[in-house]
């Protein structure tokens, strides 16, 4: 079976080193152009298309999808199978007809739920006790084609983001192969989305990081957790603006008001209240211009007065 895999991040990396490992016949890959990174703004290849090269398999990264070279390239390739993966392109419909055993895509949630960009931040976000990828059919309408397969795991109460990514696309890259054998095997289900039980997961924003300390502890972690690694929560306390990487509960009881500081122990951290009376204890933070470090550390070099 002839496949083409379309994918940009390490989360599809995973699927393609993945689909290599197994064997199967990858006759080219797409993926996003190069872009500069750091400081000298190098042009910088996507980790898919770095493992493509290695394993010496055409590479393409066409600008736009609707010029016709896109199509005329993929058709070239003959497909039976396309493949996408956190590709970061929308495919338009002529696109999807060329492969004839479909294009398939491995989504981070469990459809119907977190259609969209960043599915698996706004399941930390939200505090969801489980997340997971989905198989599925593309179709016109942003991930809302036929599931076929789905895998579920429970989310860690501490779990950033980042950590769950990099679960999550080792997850998906094993359903992959199991969707690509019963494709080819003629046996993968087609089940139909619900529309009436979607929910969205739009991109997330740097506006999104300040903390709202008037929320409930857990609600704090969650958006700390959810924002990390990007784009990072944010708070000022004594006059310092801090990002927060890390945070932990206590059974502390406050009447101060949401925000303030309620401890500094350079054992601990800092301690602020939360809304209902409760507290938080941040464990780790940076301060602007600083590294990132224990909460307990930076409090023994920048004692912090209440």
């Amino acid at each position: 079976m002839r496949i083409v895999f379309m994918g940009t991040p390490a989360f599809a990396a995973a699927s393609l080193q993945k689909l290599l490992d197994e064997q199967f016949e990858v006759a080219g890959v797409f993926t996003q152009p190069d872009k500069p990174k750091n400081r000298g703004m190098k042009l910088t290849a996507s980790p898919v298309k770095e493992i493509a090269e290695r394993a010496g398999i055409p590479v393409f990264q066409p600008v736009k999808m609707r010029d016709g070279t896109a199509l005329e390239t993929l058709k070239s390739l003959a497909p039976e199978l396309v493949i996408v993966v956190a590709y970061g392109r929308i495919l338009p419909d002529e696109l999807l007809a060329v492969p004839s055993l479909g294009t398939i895509n491995i989504h981070g949630s469990l459809l119907p739920k977190y259609r969209g960009a960043a599915p698996i931040q706004w399941a930390v976000l939200n505090g969801d006790k489980t997340s997971g990828v989905t198989s599925m059919y593309l179709a016109t309408e942003l991930d809302s084609g036929d599931m076929i397969y789905k895998s579920e795991t429970e989310v860690g109460e501490f779990e950033t983001s980042g950590a769950l990514f990099d679960r999550l696309k080792d997850i998906g890259a094993e359903l992959l192969i199991k969707t690509v054998r019963a494709i080819e095997a003629g046996a993968a289900p087609r089940i139909p989305q619900n529309a009436q039980e979607a929910t969205f997961a739009p991109q997330l924003t740097k506006e999104m990081s300040p903390i709202n300390w008037t929320k409930t502890p857990r609600e704090i972690v969650k958006h700390i957790c959810g924002l990390n690694p990007w784009p990072v929560a944010t708070t000022e306390l004594g006059g310092t603006e801090f990002r927060v990487f890390g945070a932990a509960y206590t059974e502390t009881k406050t009447d101060k008001i949401p925000g303030n500081v309620v401890s500094a122990d350079p054992k601990k951290g800092i301690e602020v209240a939360c809304g209902g009376g409760e507290t938080l204890l941040i464990t780790r933070l940076q301060a602007a211009g600083g590294k990132q470090m224990a909460a307990g550390d930076y409090l023994r070099g920048h004692p912090m007065t209440l």
